[in-house]
C-alpha cells in the first residue's frame, strides 16, 4: 500500500493567530479554552482533517512547538482525532539547520520512508533551507504554508487532497539510496 506522511503544525495552521470574522470554511471561527490558553479554529477544517486522517495509507504526524500538548489537550478541545498521532520533538536535533522542524521531518522521513509527504506549516515559505530541501525532494513532497491569520484554507486542503489522490507514480521524498 502506498503511504503518505502528513506533518501538521498547530499555530497559524490549525489554529490561526487573531482571526476575525468568517473563516474560509464559511462560518465564524470557534473558540476553545484549553486552560493554558485559548485557540480559534474552523470546525469544518477539523472535520476535513479527521476524514483525511482516516484514509488508508495516510499517517498524520504532529510537527509543532505544542509537541505533546497537541494530542493531550488540543484534540479533545476542538474534536480532532489526533490523540494517537506520533509527535516530533524539538529536543535531540543535531543543530545542523536553524529550524528544528526541518531536522525533525528529515529524520522521520529517513526512519519511516513514506512514499510521499505533506508538510503543513505557516512558517514554511519563510525558511530558505526547508524550501531548498523540498525542492531537492521534488514531486514526492508537498509544502503548504497557510496565511497564519487564516489557517488552512479550502484551497490549501484541496491541494493536499489532490496530492493524496494523485499518489500513484510520484517519486519518493527521499533520494535514492538515502
Amino acid at each position: 500500500m502506498d503511504s503518505t506522511s502528513v506533518y501538521l503544525d498547530v499555530d497559524g495552521v490549525l489554529c490561526p493567530f487573531g482571526p476575525e470574522g468568517a473563516s474560509d470554511w464559511g462560518t465564524d471561527y470557534d473558540y476553545a479554552d484549553i486552560g493554558l490558553l485559548g485557540v480559534h479554529y474552523a470546525p469544518e477544517l477539523v472535520d476535513a482533517l479527521n476524514v483525511l486522517s482516516r484514509r488508508p495509507g495516510v499517517r498524520f504526524v504532529w510537527l509543532t512547538s505544542w509537541e505533546d500538548l497537541a494530542p493531550k489537550y488540543l484534540c479533545r478541545a476542538i474534536g480532532l482525532d489526533g490523540r494517537h498521532w506520533p509527535v516530533l520533538r524539538s529536543g535531540g536535533q543535531g543543530g545542523v539547520h536553524d529550524w528544528w522542524k526541518l531536522e525533525a521531518i528529515q529524520g522521520d522521513i529517513e526512519r519511516h520512508r513514506p512514499a510521499r509527504a505533506v508538510w503543513i506549516d505557516d512558517q514554511l515559505d519563510f525558511e530558505e533551507a526547508a524550501v531548498a530541501w523540498m525542492g531537492f525532494m521534488g514531486r514526492g513532497i508537498l509544502g503548504v504554508s497557510p496565511d497564519p491569520r487564516r489557517g488552512i484554507s479550502r484551497a490549501g486542503l484541496g491541494r493536499i487532497t489532490a496530492f493524496l489522490d494523485a499518489g500513484a507514480g510520484t517519486a519518493p521524498p527521499h533520494p535514492t539510496g538515502a
